[in-house]
């Protein structure tokens, strides 16, 4: 057999046994606090439901946290006087018990959220108190349909920051993810419920419909990250140098 096809085969097949295996039965909670504040700086709060297609996608005792955040834009009122709001959308998805039907990257149903991603990398966010944890980083163009019947729709560009919080470890690599709940399945006998936390901004370059420019919403979505981990996230838990890149 092929060398270069020997090895991801091989990879799969081991991946493939260990999800088949029964539930350890010991369950390592998240470090994440699922409970969202009502406000985070000058970011208010608005609770939001989790869609019928997220629902359907995972499993039945996955957990939705999720909330429409909006803070007011100084200096910049609407027609009626009111001051003009940024918004953030924020999701926290924390996965069931059994790992074989446990959360997925962001990734896989933002397509169905109209969402066509162009670009991925790997990112970082410092902490006011001083820590640091890897996010994967995702620009997309979301097309929203301003109709029932999806007749009218309008296109906006869209930056969105995700990241897996364990028991112990933080990484924002679906891949390792997987690895290490192989591991602790295989060698502590224990399933690990893993959340993901995403935020997203729409911005635009050329200033359309008031929104920030691509820079802006970058450093929005990281200060606003950086924010919620140090009040979300029981940092006691997280064991010194598991934080993955």
């Amino acid at each position: 057999m092929n060398r270069q096809l020997f090895l991801p085969l091989a990879l799969g097949g081991v991946m493939a046994t260990v999800l088949m295996l029964p539930s350890a039965g010991t369950i390592a909670e998240s470090a994440i606090q699922m409970k969202l504040p009502s406000t985070l700086g000058d970011w208010q709060f608005q609770i939001a439901q989790a869609t019928e297609k997220e629902v359907d996608i995972l499993a039945k005792d996955t957990t939705f946290s999720k909330a429409i955040c909006l803070a007011p834009i100084p200096d910049s009122y609407a027609a009626n006087g009111q001051p003009n709001a940024k918004r953030i959308d924020l999701s926290v998805v924390l996965s069931g018990i059994d790992i074989n039907n446990s959360i997925h990257r962001p990734e896989r149903c933002m397509p169905s959220q109209g969402h066509q991603i162009y670009s991925s990398r790997s990112g970082s966010v410092v902490t006011a108190m001083g820590r640091t944890f890897p996010v994967r980083e995702l620009t997309s163009t979301q097309t929203i349909s301003l109709d029932e019947k999806g007749e009218k729709t309008i296109s906006l560009d869209c930056f969105t920051a995700y990241f897996f919080v364990g028991q112990k470890t933080i990484t924002e690599d679906h891949l390792r993810r997987t690895l290490i709940d192989m591991k602790d399945r295989l060698t502590r006998g224990q399933d690990q419920r893993w959340a993901y936390v995403s935020a997203s901004m729409w911005f635009s370059d050329k200033g359309e419909y008031g929104l920030p420019s691509r820079e802006s919403a970058e450093k929005e979505i990281r200060q606003f990250l950086a924010d919620l981990a140090d009040q979300n996230i029981d940092w006691k838990q997280i064991e010194p140098g598991s934080v993955l890149p």
